[in-house]
């Protein structure tokens, strides 16, 4: 890979942060239970659903950084080491943590609100469970070759 490209995919994992944190502080505000509220304890903490929601996107955040350190080995040639390996190992469990942040509402959904409407959200939670079921395969995927390339070192 070339510095330029993993300069632009670096550049890339950025916005997608910066774009997520940007959602994650602007959606509470107009969403229908907080759309009213205007102190900072009663939009970002009194409703259990945010709480649960910033909880999860640590591992999100905690996986784009390790993504990003990846970028970082390559760049600068040491993508075959321990560093890498253990890199990819964290984004693979913090994409199984997805799995399972994602997976706990769906139930809940499934189990508490027979009657209601919740395929709008239940579609959100698969696909996005999808994308983590995907994230950890590649994951799982790179850190076995990273990892037998080190061996072989």
């Amino acid at each position: 890979m070339t510095r330029m490209s993993t300069y632009f995919l670096q550049a890339v994992l950025i916005f997608i942060g910066i774009v997520a944190l940007a959602f994650l502080i602007w959606e509470p505000n107009v969403e229908g239970v907080n759309a009213h509220a205007t102190t900072f304890s009663e939009i970002y903490l009194d409703d259990p659903f945010l709480v649960y929601a910033y909880t999860a996107s640590i591992a999100f955040f905690v996986a784009l950084y390790q993504a990003f350190t990846v970028l970082t080995s390559i760049r600068k040639n040491t993508a075959f080491s321990l560093h890498s390996v253990r890199a990819f190992r964290t984004i693979q469990y913090c994409a199984i943590a997805l799995v399972g942040f994602i997976a706990a509402p769906l139930a809940y959904l499934f189990i508490a609100r027979p009657g209601d409407d919740i395929a709008g959200g239940v579609a959100m939670g698969l696909f996005i469970l999808c994308i983590s079921v995907v994230v950890t395969a590649a994951a799982t995927v790179c850190e076995r070759v990273v990892h037998s390339a080190v061996d072989k070192k």
